[in-house]
């Protein structure tokens, strides 16, 4: 070890510097507290062996003064005093000495108290270095689990439809924007109106979710799917014997489930009117009451909700509550049907045909002008969901590496829709005098509508960074 001794006797010093040399120990003598606190300044020691009484600095007054020096150095004070001074000896281990030796020191206690010094010393390091690489390790571990948290959260969005959430029309774009908007604020209610199949449930998820940053519950409820008569045990549960058959210790309702996470109410305009006051109160009051129960239960839940029909004249029917509607349509989003956002339609179709033929196992790779034609001329009145379904089915009945009109049997007998374009309208030749390198990235202007003809829906496949059209020859496009 590094030890200063610090002693105004010369003698005594030099006695005892000799001894701990002699045990292998490093000494460096000082001849009183001033020149000790000097000398702690330029070196690095393990022990601080000093005298309690010294002219300038006394030990006490050195210990005090290294404790405040030290800068978070380890090490151990032994004093040495007198007879006379076991009061003063006290006093130093209470202000943190390590231990003390009555003078004239024994060199067998002195050579005890140092091998503790050593041992003790040791012992610190070792549980530097193990402290040490124990955080080390932990800020691994932790970095590895927050890395399989975020893979587990992308898996989990994957799963629900909400992890690479792709629009291509402006009208969706905007409704992104608002739903980003809506997930960053718990507080507010959100109201999705839009026709069957436009996503609904889709984007209820995207606000919940976000982009995978929230692993709070996200429970759905079909209020079209529950008879009136059980609804409310449903929806805030029921204590034991509420009701004749149900369970012995009671149940809890979706509103237990979806704790501090969000409820989806698919279907709202379909919820019993008598009800629809209790669910006013749990969106302002955040508390509700389980059917039987006479505890009030406190709820940290948002309310999400969707309907397909007009709830405005639900409203003048009497059948749904203008209050409620009001709170609702704080966080309101209207989802356009497809036949209104034709830009939509073919890139869409191009992402449901990659996946399905990766999915599959199938050659489809482009889809026809003929195809495109047929998909631009139909009325869609499933929307997304019904385009999902026929490229799926075609697909499935069928393996080609072009997605042509016998494909899409299905839509034959649809009912007649917009005037059909032309297979070769808004499609660039082969011979334009655009470079195919522009052909080729997203944004560049040959992707525009002026220069697809002003054909907006055949412009839109520019929109899908990910489906990028690569081929516009004739009659084909290919997506990838």
């Amino acid at each position: 070890m590094n030890i200063l001794l610090v002693d105004d006797d010369s003698d005594g010093r030099a006695y005892v510097g000799e001894f701990l040399r002699e045990l292998g120990h490093h000494v460096v003598e000082c001849r009183d507290g001033q020149d000790g606190l000097e000398a702690f300044g330029t070196g690095d020691y393990h022990m601080v062996l000093s005298d309690l009484k010294m002219p300038r600095l006394s030990g006490i007054e050195l210990l005090h003064a290294l404790s405040s020096f030290a800068g978070g150095r380890d090490f151990d004070v032994v004093l040495l005093t007198g007879h006379g001074g076991m009061d003063s000896a006290i006093e130093a281990l209470r202000a943190g000495a390590y231990d003390y030796l009555l003078k004239p020191v024994n060199v067998e206690e002195l050579a005890a108290v140092t091998e503790r010094v050593a041992e003790r010393q040791a012992l610190r390091r070792e549980n530097k270095i193990l402290t040490e690489k124990f955080e080390d390790e932990v800020k691994a571990a932790t970095e590895e689990t927050r890395h399989e948290l975020a893979r587990l959260r992308k898996a989990y969005c994957e799963s629900m439809g909400v992890s690479n959430l792709v629009v291509f029309s402006e009208a969706m774009k905007t409704v992104l924007k608002q739903a980003r908007r809506l997930h960053a604020d718990r507080s507010v209610p959100v109201f999705i109106e839009g026709e069957t199949g436009t996503g609904k449930e889709v984007i209820a998820r995207y606000v919940h979710y976000g982009r995978g940053d929230v692993s709070a519950p996200f429970v759905d409820l079909n209020c079209a799917a529950i008879a009136p008569s059980i609804f409310e045990s449903e929806l805030f549960g029921y204590e034991a014997g509420a009701f004749t058959g149900g369970l012995p210790k009671g149940r809890k309702g979706k509103l237990d489930m979806a704790a501090g996470g969000t409820l989806f109410l698919d279907e709202i305009a379909e919820i019993p009117v008598e009800l629809q006051a209790k669910l006013l109160r749990v969106i302002q009051e955040k508390e509700f009451y389980r059917v039987g129960g006479l505890k009030k239960i406190k709820t940290d839940v948002r309310v999400i909700c969707a309907t397909n029909v007009d709830i405005e004249k639900k409203i003048k029917q009497k059948a749904f509550r203008q209050d409620l509607f009001y709170r609702l349509s704080v966080g309101r989003i209207t989802l356009l049907p497809l036949r209104q956002r034709k830009e939509d339609i073919l890139p869409l179709a191009g992402m449901f045909l990659a996946n399905f033929a990766r999915e599959k196992g199938k050659r489809f790779r482009t889809i026809s002008g003929g195809a495109a034609d047929m998909l631009l001329s139909y009325e869609w009145p499933g929307n997304v969901r019904e385009l999902k379904n026929a490229v799926e089915w075609a697909v499935l009945m069928w393996d080609d590496s072009k997605l042509k009109p016998v494909h899409l049997g299905i839509l034959k007998d649809r009912k007649k829709g917009a005037p059909v374009e032309t297979a070769s309208a808004g499609i660039i030749d082969c011979n334009s005098s655009v470079s195919p390198a522009a052909l080729y990235t997203p944004g560049s202007s040959a992707c525009r509508p002026t220069a697809s003809g002003g054909n907006r829906p055949r412009a839109s496949l520019r929109c899908s960074e990910k489906y990028i059209c690569t081929v516009w020859c004739t009659d084909t496009f290919e997506l990838k």
